[in-house]
């Protein structure tokens, strides 16, 4: 069956969420807030909610981009639930393994086994300035850092045995020999061990990964047990996810590591509802911020261009100088869809080069089914474009139609997120 997560992002994943007049932008420091968007993903019976996390702030006038650190939330948000999975990112870049691995085994504990970490390296500079480096670590450092980083951790939740905990009140607290240092002693880390927490109930929370580029994919192919994709439509979803799969199976693994792409959803009764809901957000959007953003991924000023005009000739993709990946989406949502400057601008606000949908309960499902039957995903990770209306929307409308196709689970038959996902528990 289908995957489903819940990607929690401010008020929404569209830049102008936080303007319109029913979103929760005063409630972005309330827990409640997050423990009701994680109830919500809950009853619609989503495999878990991921919590994304950044380093710097900056732009902040633009809008709320980070508030609450995720993995603190995550503690009250897994007492307010009971079946769901929590995924927060854990920086590799900035984070030490023990102090990582001793978070997310407490966290798995006191969830009873619901806890997933997304790996990523970070990327920009301000965030290197607040973990005392004045540039970010070159792509080829940060990748082997993360692998190292990897290990050390896992080699953490491992210095326990299961049955180390005896609790002989007329003896020892633990099994002799069951607890042992790992001793690791590597380029970017020096862990002695053991880790203070016993082994997680999941034995290792699972481990998401994100990788686009060579060493990305790599290493998401290689330890990986999910993966998180951006994917703008079928054919660049379907090259993706076979590429993902085939390196998994030259490293040797038969896990099923499911691949799961962004997915922005505009739903409603009719499809004349559904895109006045993305019209609607499209024009809180103030253009000059739109158009900063936009002239900062083509790498050149289109701050005097037309709004509601066709979208100017851009170079192709080859003559390019700036990040590629970015820009390849722009060139594909011009060429595909035509819109006007200010449709592109919406476009790109609302989830960026991810997948959107726009319809009703039935074409959004026709279009998820199509993309998990022919090697585009194993499921979604969802980014409503407002919250939390749009999870709501997806829990009401959505979720049904799938149940009603046998694509989704109508009760959860597990109690972790390794359930949830297929996964086999690690032995130690």
């Amino acid at each position: 069956m289908l995957h489903l997560n819940l990607f929690i992002f401010g008020c929404g994943h569209h830049r102008a969420a936080w303007r319109h007049p029913r979103s929760s932008a005063e409630r972005l420091g309330d827990i409640a807030y997050y423990e009701a968007l994680a109830r919500t993903a809950e009853r619609g019976k989503l495999d878990a909610v991921f919590f994304a996390d950044g380093q710097s702030a900056e732009n902040l006038s633009d809008g709320p981009r980070w508030f609450l650190e995720p993995l603190t939330a995550m503690s009250a948000m897994s007492r307010a639930t009971e079946r769901i999975g929590l995924i927060s990112t854990v920086s590799s870049t900035f984070y030490t393994p023990f102090h990582a691995a001793r978070m997310m085994a407490s966290l798995d504990h006191i969830s009873g086994g619901r806890m997933g970490w997304n790996v990523v390296t970070s990327m920009f500079d301000s965030e290197a300035r607040n973990h005392g480096y004045e540039v970010m670590p070159d792509h080829a450092w940060r990748y082997a850092r993360a692998e190292e980083f990897v290990d050390a951790v896992l080699a953490l939740w491992d210095s326990w045995r299961d049955d180390a905990l005896l609790h002989d009140r007329a003896g020892s607290f633990v099994r002799p020999g069951s607890v042992a240092p790992i001793h690791h002693q590597g380029r970017h880390f020096l862990v002695d061990g053991p880790l203070t927490v016993p082994r997680p109930p999941q034995g290792h929370p699972v481990m998401f990964q994100a990788g686009a580029s060579e060493q990305g994919r790599d290493l998401a192919a290689r330890r990986a047990e999910a993966i998180y994709a951006v994917a703008y439509d079928l054919p660049s979803a379907q090259a993706y996810y076979r590429d993902i799969k085939r390196r998994v199976r030259e490293a040797g693994r038969s896990d099923p590591v499911p691949i799961m792409p962004g997915l922005v959803v505009y739903v409603a009764a009719t499809e004349a509802q559904a895109r006045a809901k993305q019209r609607e957000l499209d024009e809180l959007l103030p253009a000059p911020d739109a158009l900063r953003q936009l002239s900062m991924y083509i790498d050149q000023d289109c701050t005097g261009w037309a709004l509601d005009a066709p979208v100017p000739a851009l170079p192709p993709l080859e003559a390019f100088k700036g990040p590629k990946g970015r820009y390849a989406t722009v060139l594909r949502i011009v060429d595909t869809e035509q819109p006007t400057l200010r449709q592109l601008l919406g476009r790109l606000a609302a989830g960026g080069g991810h997948c959107t949908m726009v319809g009703t309960p039935v074409q959004i499902a026709d279009e998820m089914e199509r993309w998990f039957r022919n090697e585009g995903a194993d499921g979604f990770n969802l980014m409503p474009p407002s919250l939390p209306d749009g999870i709501e929307d997806f829990v009401e409308q959505v979720v049904p139609e799938l149940q009603r196709r046998g694509l989704f689970r109508k009760e959860y038959t597990a109690s972790t997120l390794r359930g949830h996902l297929g996964l086999a528990r690690p032995a130690h």
